[in-house]
């Protein structure tokens, strides 16, 4: 990529040719054009021909037939908010593309110009409309079917971590980076790969070849000062945050991709609360956020980045929350409302190739998938993911654990062999605090198809008994088991209002599926001990709950005292 440095020496040149004669494949000139619309289409439109033809730069403010670099250089007008063209760009391109877009002063014109960096990514690329250009040599041209054809081939072959690097790879590399890579991968990667030389380890995991380093070796293995040479954007930084605005300690580093992680994970685990859950002789110890998850998080921020764009991994610790994001965004056709089932994508293949190789990574399952398990089989909320501009973040809550939830996830799979995956475990944690779930919803937070989403809620109620259908509802519930089972254990008296809402949400959805069910028989109520034993609410309790449902009409009482059912009419 071209560096403003280049691009200034370049327009040098422009009052002995015209700036057409200094264009390339990688590099164009534009003149601006007046009007929002026009102005955001062009820019648009240039962004797409360049990620499409192997990623360059754009200049504009510069005519590109016009000898004379005063009367060549009409400029940007001030006005232009480099910011919106950004957001213009990704906005209006699919997949959503992120280009930097910096500023060069100059004493012609405007006294500005705009200079737009597009990166290679996976193409085609597209407008919003479906229209698509390719840079060819000097130009644009539509992306007609055996251009794109063309594209898939040169992606396929294109990877900024498989090239290499100029010097001797026993000078870029790190002692200390390839002992804790090794420690890393200790116990899962073959004992016979870990016990070969630094030579022979990298040539087997495909980052060294015909005497060369790859990027991605130096990522694994490289010194710190040949990976501020090779890789200049490579960074990452961890924030211990007061508030939105401010933090009170800082670290910052471009050590290699193992040391990295075990720096990151370091600091993070100082401040990651433990909380201990005792059960009977044994005391169990659970961290705030996951220490799986948090390994698992990082090693997608570290791995998918795309390490040409200058942002480091940014990691703000807050006291209620983590924030992880690197530059890049999602890959392909993954969004943040499919990831958790879509095929793992790669961006950087030769070093997901080489940390596959060391069992580091799982090329089998999103990573996702394990991180919300974690979270979930412990009762916690699920992190929160986006995709903003082109950079990706994953957010973990801090929330404390449900003990009787890990209980009974780990009792399901010793006692019955059931293991609850993150479909299972999302419906559970939903209906933990309401009363009902819809397929349509269920299949919306699962980010399942309506079709799929009903066999997996059928396969929960039939084989493994924890839900109750309504049928004319299209709407299941926990079953009284299970509720009784997941009921948190309460001091008498002690219920907060949302407490007071999750136990008159669970007895409404129960008693509307079995009302449904049962047609109003007697089977189809609920007793005030069955109420405590789903809710963990008192006796007296149950009766305010009770009469509240009552008075508007939602339930009758049948019997009298300890006989007293409670019937759904509402």
């Amino acid at each position: 990529m071209r560096t403003l440095h280049e691009i200034e020496v370049l327009l040098g040149r422009l009052d002995e040719c015209v700036a057409h004669d200094l264009e390339a494949q990688d590099l164009d000139f534009e003149e601006w054009v007046d009007g929002d619309d026009e102005c955001f289409r062009r820019v648009v439109d240039r962004a797409v021909c360049m990620a499409n033809g192997g990623g360059g730069v754009v200049v504009f403010g510069v005519g590109d037939l016009v000898k004379g670099r005063a009367q060549a250089i009409p400029g940007v007008p001030p006005e232009v908010d480099v910011h919106r063209l950004k957001r213009a760009v990704y906005d209006g391109t699919d997949p959503k593309l992120t280009p930097v877009i910096e500023e060069i002063r100059v004493p012609e014109g405007t006294g500005r110009l705009v200079v737009m960096f597009v990166f290679d990514g996976i193409p085609p690329y597209t407008d919003t409309a479906g229209r698509g250009l390719v840079r060819v040599g000097k130009g644009c041209r539509p992306l007609t079917g055996s251009l794109q054809r063309k594209l898939e081939f040169r992606w396929n072959r294109d990877d900024y971590t498989a090239e290499t690097v100029p010097g001797r790879p026993e000078t870029l590399v790190s002692a200390a980076a390839m002992e804790t890579l090794r420690r890393a991968a200790a116990g899962n990667a073959p004992e016979d790969l870990l016990a070969s030389s630094d030579e022979e380890m990298l040539t087997a995991v495909g980052v060294r070849a015909n005497g060369r380093l790859t990027r991605a070796g130096l990522l694994l293995a490289g010194s710190e000062a040949a990976l501020r040479e090779h890789a200049p954007n490579y960074l990452w930084t961890h924030l211990r945050m007061r508030g939105d605005l401010d933090y009170t300690d800082r670290a910052d580093g471009n050590s290699a991709i193992p040391v990295a992680l075990s720096r990151l994970r370091e600091r993070i685990g100082a401040d990651n609360p433990i909380e201990t859950v005792v059960c009977g002789p044994y005391h169990y110890e659970y961290r705030t956020y996951p220490e799986a998850a948090v390994r698992e998080a990082l090693m997608n921020a570290l791995c998918h980045a795309d390490h040409r764009i200058p942002s480091p991994i940014l990691v703000k610790q807050y006291p209620e929350r983590i924030e992880i994001t690197n530059a890049g965004g999602l890959i392909g056709s993954t969004t943040a409302e499919n990831l958790l089932h879509h095929a793992p994508a790669v961006r950087n293949r030769c070093l997901f190739g080489a940390l596959a190789r060391l069992r580091l990574v799982n090329r089998g399952m999103p990573g996702m998938h394990r991180i919300y398990s974690h979270f979930l089989m412990e009762g916690k909320a699920p992190p929160r993911v986006g995709d903003l501009d082109g950079f990706f973040r994953i957010v973990f809550p801090a929330s404390p654990i449900f003990a009787p939830f890990r209980f009974f996830v780990a009792d399901e799979a010793m006692e019955r062999g059931v293991v609850l995956t993150p479909d299972h475990l999302l419906v559970l944690h939903r209906l933990l605090g309401s009363g009902e779930i819809r397929t349509a919803e269920a299949a919306g937070l699962c980010q399942r198809s309506p079709e799929d989403m009903e066999q997996i809620l059928r396969r929960m109620e039939r084989d493994f008994g924890y839900l109750e259908r309504n049928d004319e509802e299209d709407a299941w519930a926990l079953t009284v088991d299970l509720s009784e089972r997941l009921a948190p254990v309460r001091k008498p008296g002690r219920v907060s209002k949302g407490d007071w809402r999750t136990a008159k949400s669970r007895v409404a959805g129960i008693l509307r599926c079995r009302a449904r069910r049962d047609g109003g028989s007697p089977e189809g109520s609920l007793t005030n001990a069955e109420v405590r034993r789903i809710t963990g609410i008192s006796r007296r309790q149950v009766h305010r709950l009770i009469h509240e449902f009552v008075a508007a009409g939602q339930v009758r009482i049948a019997g009298r005292g300890r006989a007293a059912r409670y019937l759904w009419v509402g």
